[in-house]
């Protein structure tokens, strides 16, 4: 059993969000396995095994197992490119199958996943007023183009899309009160956003239930805005950039390609770099 920390989602040799990756003939228990991503103390470390032609996958973050997580998937792509050559590996999470890809670069090394299928819905109204108040915003502070939803691609993300890169940058929320929400929520992450352009977007994601302020670059919650985006015709024009990281003085950038099927995965590329 191996652990490697490396960044994904990097702006060039710079930023990315890190995340532990084991490799292992077998797993150890899911309490060693917690104790392991609660030491390596990022917001998610995959664990990864052979099982047959395909790779069985689980994520942890510090304080729980999550379902999917897209940077941890993107630096699992680097780890297999880097030990087992480029190409295209089969995951097996515990919900989906999905797969990833990864080939050598120079200074870098190039990986894209295929997100699980997605979906969205309205999110309710109470829902939304309780996350106004954690984080001090109201109803007029948000974008009405990109009306408050429910995403998913894998796991559920909650979508608020604000009216200016101010209210982005200036996020606070008390992070006891954010995890609550979010654990009686059932949410994997809060979703903020600003839309620059309708091909340029910038986010900024808590993830208080893994025992995360903020992370990075977030690749799940990327593809499930995506699948969002798709489903209410946002003019993307089948692609879409995120930058993520930026008011963390960590810059991350996530390349989307969104198909026009509804419904369908997500393609979700960017850089990984090592970071020991």
């Amino acid at each position: 059993m191996t652990l490697q920390k490396i960044a994904a989602f990097t702006n060039g040799n710079v930023g990315g969000n890190p995340a532990g990756v084991v490799l292992c003939s077998a797993f150890p228990s899911t309490e060693e396995m917690q104790r392991i991503a609660a030491d390596v103390g990022f917001s998610e470390t995959a664990f990864a095994a052979p099982e047959g032609t395909s790779w069985r996958v689980r994520y942890f973050a510090p304080e729980m197992e999550v379902p999917f997580c897209g940077h941890a998937t993107i630096a699992l792509g680097a780890a297999l490119a880097t030990r087992h050559g480029a190409g295209v590996y089969t995951l097996q999470l515990n919900h989906a199958v999905i797969s990833v890809e990864g080939k050598m670069g120079d200074d870098l090394v190039s990986v894209a996943l295929q997100s699980p299928e997605t979906k969205s819905r309205l999110a309710p109204k109470t829902l939304v007023d309780a996350a106004l108040s954690l984080f001090s915003l109201s109803a007029h502070d948000l974008d009405s183009r990109i009306a408050p939803a429910i995403a998913n691609a894998g796991a559920n993300h909650l979508v608020l899309a604000l009216s200016t890169r101010e209210l982005l940058r200036t996020m606070t929320y008390d992070f006891a009160s954010g995890k609550d929400l979010m654990l009686g929520q059932g949410l994997s992450t809060i979703t903020l956003l600003y839309a620059e352009n309708h091909q340029l977007i910038h986010v900024r994601n808590p993830f208080a239930p893994g025992g995360v302020y903020e992370d990075a670059a977030t690749g799940a919650a990327a593809a499930a805005l995506a699948g969002l985006l798709r489903d209410i015709s946002w003019p993307h024009h089948g692609y879409v950039e995120i930058h993520q990281g930026d008011d963390m003085g960590i810059p991350s950038r996530l390349h989307v390609e969104i198909s026009s099927t509804a419904g369908a995965s997500i393609r979700i590329s960017g850089t990984a770099r090592f970071i020991n």
